[in-house]
Parts: structure tokens; sequence; C-alpha cells
């Protein structure tokens, strides 16, 4: 047979169980009344000014399928020759010089990516050594 101890604790912990879960849910409940209306809408519903954080569009290179060895194996550390690095960097680029250029789309962010990727190099590395105004500069280029 159980004591009244035993009866008493066992009540106890039911009761503080129950306690503790209305408190959280009024908790929730007060809280969620917080929260906007906006922020189950769409972004793309929204009609705002500019958002610095606009999408961009997809790159239409494939840059994940391309080969780095161009830069890889000209480009090393631990100095990482300027002339070298910029040259090979332009001799990779160059072909993909419109898309790179275009700043609507996430061209550039994914070439870097699996530049660093491969080369493991600093980052803002080319974007410190190769710098030109307006973009990427190639011959032939308008």
């Amino acid at each position: 047979m159980r004591s009244l101890r035993d009866f008493c604790n066992h009540r106890i912990m039911k009761l503080n169980f129950l306690s503790s879960s209305l408190f959280l849910f009024l908790l929730l409940s007060v809280f969620s009344s917080f929260i906007s209306d906006n922020v189950f809408i769409k972004s793309e519903t929204l009609v705002s000014g500019r958002n610095l954080l606009q999408k961009k569009k997809a790159c239409p290179v494939k840059f994940e399928f391309l080969n780095y060895t161009i830069i890889t194996s000209q480009c090393k550390g631990p100095k990482y020759p300027p002339k070298k690095c910029c040259a090979a960097f332009k001799e990779f680029a160059c072909p993909y010089a419109d898309e790179l250029n275009d700043l609507s789309n996430d061209c550039a962010t994914t070439m870097f990516s699996y530049i660093n990727l491969y080369g493991k190099y600093p980052p803002g590395l080319f974007a410190n050594q190769c710098k030109e105004k307006g973009g990427l500069k190639c011959p032939g280029q308008k």
C-alpha cells in the first residue's frame, strides 16, 4: 500500500506539470500576438521600395562543373604573386565577363565560392590584387 507521503508527492508532481504547461501556453499566447501578419506573406507579394537584399537571378553559367586548374596551377601561396594570379584569373573568367559583370545575377558570388573552394585562397585575394574600374575588363570586350 502506498503511503500518504507517496500519494501527496505524486499529486504535487502532477500539479507542477499542469501549472508549468499552463504557464508556457499563456506565455506563448502572449508573445504570438506580437508577430506581424506580414511574416506569413511571401516577400515577393509585398510591394515596397528597393530592398538591399533583393534576390538575384540564378547564374546561367554552371561554375560547379568548370576546370579551375588554370588558376590553381599558377596562383600559389604563400605569396600569391599578383601578376600570375591576375593573369590566371582573367584567363579563367574572361569567357564569362558579361555574366560576371551583371549585378542582377549571382555569377560572381558563385564563381568566387568555387575558386576559393578549389584553391583555398584567402578571402578577397583576387578582389584586392586584380582591381579594375567598372568590373572585369577583358581583351576584345566592348
